[in-house]
């Protein structure tokens, strides 16, 4: 029997992508020192806003935004607090970056990459 999971989402830049990609779709790379936590967010409007309108004009990010969508085993996110960040939507887990490579252990299947954004061309 397949463990119950929440679906989770996650907006991204390039350089995550590709690291992503080079793990074969099954795990987020460790954060850097200046990132303490992860923050997969709840709802695909709230990674779609994200991914457009912030990763899209941010450089570290490549200017480019993707959204990714996994499965995570509930009893594993029962042990951290669900986060709203502003409006009611901007809901996320805050998951301390010394517990994600536990985090990447309970995921369900692949990561599935569903939307990408760029910035407008300019004419």
């Amino acid at each position: 029997m397949l463990p119950k999971t929440l679906t989770l989402y996650r907006p991204i830049g390039q350089k995550e992508y590709e690291l992503i990609r080079d793990s074969g779709f099954r795990s987020f790379p460790p954060r850097l020192a200046t990132q303490p936590i992860f923050y997969p967010v709840l709802n695909e409007a709230y990674a779609v806003q994200i991914a457009r309108d912030w990763n899209t004009r941010d450089a570290a990010s490549g200017y480019t935004g993707y959204v990714t969508r996994l499965e995570v085993a509930a009893d594993f996110l029962s042990a951290y607090q669900v986060h709203t960040v502003g409006g009611a939507s901007h809901q996320e887990y805050w998951i301390p970056a010394e517990d994600l490579e536990q985090f990447n252990q309970h995921i369900v299947g692949t990561i599935q990459v569903i939307a990408e954004f760029h910035p407008p061309t300019k004419s």
